[in-house]
């Protein structure tokens, strides 16, 4: 699953970014576990388990839409899609825990892949 492989690749490099922005700020606060009830500290852990949390569904549905024979343009649109719509979602958060364009947008374009992933794997599995 070439195509799957390729986000997942991508998506996976993001998790290990914004863990590493979770590192010093746990340092810096001295707070081994949780947030401590800092504020930057909780934004950063969110905005990684944010990631964490969605993107192995919408991964999962590309690379069965792939095994199933999903056209490329439909699997690079999924992953291209959710690529966009995670970084939105982190430049967004990243900037204010309230309501901005990049958590809107980012949350909408990944709903969106969960969504048109899940139609289409259910799709390539009845009728592929």
């Amino acid at each position: 699953m070439p195509i799957t492989a390729i986000y997942a690749a991508i998506i996976a490099v993001l998790i290990v970014v914004l863990a590493a922005r979770i590192v010093p700020l746990r340092r810096s606060r001295r707070v081994g576990l949780g947030d401590g009830g800092d504020k930057d500290l909780r934004r950063a852990v969110r905005t990684h388990a944010n990631l964490v949390e969605y993107a192995p569904m919408a991964l999962i549905l590309m690379a069965a839409c792939e095994f199933n024979g999903g056209p490329s343009w439909l699997l690079h649109g999924l992953g291209v899609a959710l690529v966009a719509g995670r970084l939105l979602h982190v430049l967004g958060l990243s900037r204010s825990s309230g309501i901005s364009f990049g958590r809107t947008a980012g949350t909408a374009l990944t709903w969106s892949v969960l969504l048109a992933g899940a139609l289409a794997a259910v799709w390539l599995a009845i009728f592929a």
